[in-house]
């Protein structure tokens, strides 16, 4: 049974995601632009500071603060959004993302720091680049310039380093270096021992010591990616689904089925389940109906 990430309200996070099987699935301009335009959206939407980005061919990773408490909501909107487009887009019935987003918790001041860095540096790292200011598809040129828009809180990031001397020291300093991550039974951290104590405290606190969960509020819910949930789904019934016959009735019930698990485990809204091919042949009015019956016998 997997365990579900604990996520805090107001805490850092680095985020990070790839491809399915690390496939260039941003591997043009267009799909790096559509992509921030998703980041752009989402966070103001649900009310979550950006703080850095960084758009590779075949993965991304954010630094961010989960400041409306609905890290959940974005992560599950920006990646089934950008999925279903990317399909529309390559005519792909696969997946997309290789599973579920790495999160990693970060201490606020020297290892958030360390973690913005990091991000912004990735292209020495990864050879692309020598200097990553020549990297076009992150946000290492949006600060300390009020000359270009901004989807990161370029305030926010410009008070932690106080001026761009300290940032660009910090960044030729560390620019190949690793993040200094520790490992937990909740999940991954950057931080000292103390920020590992209050955030172990934290996750103790929210079991109720019988080894089952507590109820959490709408907010701290946590989705799986449609990618997962689909897959399990392939994998349970034994069949793609691009294979399920949907004019017999095997095959309706099997497309009644993957609507509910994609309701209830992906947290899918209707409007973008709709989208999917395997319910093109439906009406959007018909899915709420649809979603009971089939709960129903479930």
């Amino acid at each position: 049974m997997r365990k579900a990430r604990v996520t805090y309200k107001d805490a850092y996070h680095y985020i990070m995601n790839y491809g399915f099987e690390e496939k260039g699935i941003f591997s043009d301009s267009g799909s790096k632009s559509y992509f921030l335009k998703l980041l752009k959206e989402k966070s103001e939407k649900l009310k979550i500071r950006l703080l850095a980005y960084y758009i590779a061919d075949n993965y991304y990773c954010l630094v961010l603060q989960n400041s409306s408490g609905r890290l959940s909501d974005f992560m599950r909107e920006l990646n089934s959004q950008y999925a279903i487009n990317y399909r529309q887009k390559e005519g792909n019935k696969g997946y997309v993302f290789q599973g579920r987003y790495k999160s990693i918790l970060i201490q606020e001041g020297q290892y958030l720091k360390k973690a913005i860095i990091h991000v912004l540096s990735s292209p020495v790292r990864e050879k692309i680049k020598d200097n990553p200011y020549n990297y076009e598809h992150s946000s290492i040129r949006e600060y300390f310039n009020n000359k270009k828009s901004s989807i990161i809180d370029r305030e926010y990031v410009e008070k932690t380093f106080q001026n761009k001397t300290a940032f660009d020291k910090l960044l030729e300093k560390l620019k190949t270096k690793e993040l200094p991550v520790k490992r937990t039974r909740f999940g991954d951290l950057i931080g000292g021992e103390n920020f590992r104590e209050k955030a172990m405290g934290k996750f103790d606190r929210r079991d109720n010591g019988a080894g089952k969960s507590k109820r959490r509020r709408k907010g701290d819910y946590i989705f799986d990616t449609v990618d997962n949930v689909i897959e399990d789904f392939e994998k349970k019934r034994d069949i793609k689904l691009d294979e399920i016959k949907t004019h017999t009735k095997a095959g309706k019930e099997l497309r009644s089925e993957l609507l509910v698990t994609l309701k209830d485990k992906a947290g899918l809204r209707y409007k973008e389940i709709i989208d999917m091919p395997i319910f093109h042949p439906l009406k959007y009015s018909s899915l709420g109906q649809l979603y009971k019956r089939a709960k129903d016998k479930l």
